[in-house]
């Protein structure tokens, strides 16, 4: 069976080598390459757990239901049961596909064979080739299908992102298909494509493009796909359909328009652009996706490799926001992120772009997955002395709940890769690699010692170039082949030695990792710390962190404890020049280091380690730097506006971010007439008729509303009953007192002032 897997990926990538675009890098199939001893296959192993503790019944019952078929259990709770049902049943499908490759583990192939088996079953009963568990398929599809779009950023027709729903069982198919070599799969992805030219066939490329103001996954990928798998040119139409012209005419002028958007909606459609690219030899489209990537990873990135505030890209001049808040960068993002860098290298043998993979994934992928208890992370905060929350497998069927379990199985995808004949080793990851008579063992204790090891088995003598990474952090590698020294040559940013191998030859590779400090984008005294690729962080606490094993509310993947003070919290005195003097190593201790020099004298002495090695407790990865001077000033003013926001979000009984989709989604928005934006970063809505939100009421006393200070009024109505029309302060602030005996979830209605549009609002508080 891994062997007819190879075999289809070989036939996907010879396609791909053909277009306009060559492929320059040729990565192996997952299945060429099993990880050795590390924390990488400590985390593979434990998903193998998460993935069959989940129930396939549960998750394929939305997709019955959308057969008219009876499930034969309920749908899981949280996401899968408000409106989003079946999606994580497609990440479910991918996981399990490249787990299985992966690992050649037979418990995860019956599941995988069990819940496709159970999909084509759906998708017979369907008649047309649909497979879905979009809840009411034939009213909203009907509607599509008719030109009825109704569309905004975070919902089509009334319901919760369907296009995005359905993209996740698209994405599924094909992986089961390429990566796990089932062939029944590729026919089920071909009908399904076929079914969705059927939904848009009376529709004009202008309605199309309406329906994607929603956000839609990465559809044009999939269905690029297809016209990789089968040749066929009208599913190179039908992607060209779904890429969202308004996100792909900037990127192609060069043009940064990337501020406040939702990130994860923007980055599926970029892999997308890059893959009909490829496919059709499109040198603008890959020249945007090209610049999306540099922008993202140059200008909106923090150390980890993870970007977005709120789910949303934050403005490149000022990282305020997301540094203080607990909801920082998101999972998914770079989940594509890290897909969209893999199809750069190929086409560009580009190795920056591997040691921005390299970074991403040790210190964000590799550090969202709790190694003890199991579960994954949505929200990495880079508030300092905050926390994360982690999933549970029955109560938490977030986004990035699906990408997770997708992860460790990837782990091994990019450790490796070849041009021609000569064999690339990009990342310093225990593991062996399988390619034709050739095995490459690695063996290491990297990151905490500076080296690796390579061991070469083969049948007869090979000559060809072994070409070893020089990573952008290392400085002075050197290599010695059965314990000789051999002479450095340095070509493209690796080191090449071109010989005649034979059966047995061991090399030893010296990688040396120094520290280093970088600033956030914004280049504000603000200092995260490296050693060689890894961020260092420090644990501050395990105080309050609550909710952090998730349960299934809407809102439980947000870290909603209390938020330590950021006066309270360590930053360090000195001068710029100076700032890696702070940090001393611990004898004995790989990748640990003492800091001193700070602002808080408890905290003298605290240590620093690799992010990824922390989980469960409270953290700090950014460190401000001030002069003593800044410092008094800084305190105080810190201080001041600290305790506003604190003792506001004290008396916060629930608070809704107008414009931001995960907000709005769990407060169930709904709404005529209203659109919303982002100004500099802040995302708003406003409406020339009305929109509401469910919110909770228990306890709260007052109605705080946050805008922009124009003239226009507002309607205010909670519970039906009439607050008036409120209008914003000079400081973009409005009040008023709620009626008595509120209490409960009840719905909070914003309506315009006779017809015309109200001001634009920010953020909705209910407080006590």
């Amino acid at each position: 069976m891994m062997k007819r897997h190879f075999l289809f990926c070989a036939a996907f990538i010879a396609l791909s080598a053909t277009a306009a675009l060559p492929t320059r890098v040729e990565t192996f199939p997952i299945s060429s390459v099993r990880l050795g001893d590390s924390q990488f296959l400590k985390n593979q192993q434990a998903d193998i757990h998460y993935l069959l503790g989940l129930d396939a019944d549960r998750l394929l019952a939305p997709y019955l239901k959308g057969a008219g078929l009876t499930p034969k259990a309920e749908n899981y709770t949280n996401w899968e049961n408000t409106g989003l049902d079946g999606h994580i049943g497609g990440h479910y499908l991918s996981a399990l596909s490249y787990m299985y490759a992966a690992t050649g583990n037979k418990e995860v192939e019956a599941r995988m064979d069990y819940f496709l088996s159970e999909l084509r079953r759906c998708q017979e009963a369907s008649g047309d080739g649909y497979l879905s568990g979009v809840p009411n398929p034939k009213q909203i599809w009907g509607e599509l299908a008719r030109g009825d779009i109704r569309a905004n950023s975070f919902g089509l027709n009334d319901r919760w992102v369907p296009l995005y729903n359905i993209h996740k069982i698209y994405a599924g198919l094909r992986d089961a298909y390429l990566i796990a070599g089932r062939k029944e799969a590729r026919e089920m992805l071909v009908k399904l494509t076929d079914w969705m030219i059927q939904e848009v066939s009376q529709l004009s490329d202008e309605q199309i493009q309406q329906m994607l103001i929603s956000e839609q996954g990465g559809l044009n990928e999939t269905f690029a796909d297809v016209y990789g798998i089968t040749g066929d040119q009208k599913y190179l139409r039908l992607a060209h359909q779904f890429s969202d012209q308004r996100m792909l005419q900037p990127l192609l002028k060069g043009e940064d328009n990337l501020t406040g958007k939702h990130a994860n909606t923007q980055i599926p459609k970029v892999i997308g652009y890059k893959r009909i690219a490829d496919l059709e030899g499109l040198d603008d489209w890959d020249r945007a996706a090209r610049f999306f990537w540099d922008v993202v990873i140059g200008q909106r990135s923090v150390s980890i490799g993870g970007n977005s505030l709120r789910e949303h890209f934050n403005p490149t001049d000022d990282f305020s926001g997301l540094l203080a808040s607990e909801q920082g960068p998101e999972s998914c993002n770079t989940y594509n992120m890290l897909r969209l860098t893999k199809m750069l290298y190929q086409t560009s043998a580009d190795k920056s772009y591997i040691d921005y993979y390299e970074r991403a994934l040790y210190n964000h992928i590799l550090s969202i997955f709790n190694p003890v208890q199991g579960g994954f992370v949505y929200f990495t905060p880079m508030r300092s002395g905050h926390y994360r929350v982690y999933s549970q497998p029955q109560t938490s069927m977030w986004c990035c709940v699906g990408t997770g379990i997708e992860n460790p199985a990837r782990y091994g995808e990019m450790i490796y890769a070849h041009e021609g004949s000569d064999l690339l080793v990009n990342l310093f990851i225990p593991s062996t690699l399988t390619w034709n008579d050739l095995t490459v063992i690695q063996e290491n204790r990297f990151p905490q010692e500076p080296s690796t090891d390579l061991a070469l088995k083969m049948k007869k003598a090979q000559k060809f170039a072994l070409k070893i990474r020089v990573p952008k952090w290392a400085e002075g590698m050197k290599a010695t082949i059965n314990g000789e020294t051999v002479d450095r040559t340095e070509r493209g940013g690796y080191l090449v030695i071109e010989r005649k191998w034979q059966d047995g030859d061991r090399i030893h590779v010296d990688i040396p990792m120094h520290l280093t400090a970088e600033t956030t984008p914004d280049k504000k005294a603000q200092y995260s710390f490296l050693y060689g690729p890894i961020v260092l962080a420090a644990k501050t606490g395990t105080d309050r962190q609550d909710g952090m094993y998730a349960d299934d509310s809407r809102g439980g993947h947000i870290a909603n404890g209390p938020k330590i003070p950021l006066t309270q919290m360590p930053a360090l005195i000195g001068s710029a020049d100076e700032v890696l003097t702070h940090l001393a190593p611990v004898d004995g201790k790989p990748l640990n280091f003492k800091l001193s020099g700070l602002t808080i004298p408890s905290f003298e002495g605290m240590t620093l380690q690799p992010f990824y090695e922390l989980y469960e407790c409270r953290y700090q990865i950014y460190f401000p730097l001030y002069t003593q001077q800044e410092w008094t000033a800084r305190q105080q003013e810190m201080a001041a506006k600290e305790q506003a926001r604190m003792a506001l979000e004290a008396q916060t009984v629930d608070k809704v971010f107008c414009g931001e989709q995960q907000s709005e989604s769990d407060h169930f928005f709904s709404g005529n007439g209203s659109w919303n934006g982002s100004d500099e970063g802040i995302h708003w809505r406003r409406t020339r008729s009305q929109f509401t939100y469910k919110v909770k009421a228990d306890g709260a006393k007052t109605l705080r509303l946050k805008g922009f200070a124009e003239r226009e009024g507002f309607v205010v109505t909670i519970a039906d009953k009439p607050l008036g029309t409120l209008r914003f302060n000079r400081q973009g602030i409005a009040t008023a007192e709620l009626p008595a005996g509120i209490g409960g979830t009840v719905t909070l209605a914003i309506g315009s002032e006779q017809g015309r549009q109200t001001p634009r609002i920010s953020e909705i508080r209910l407080c006590k």
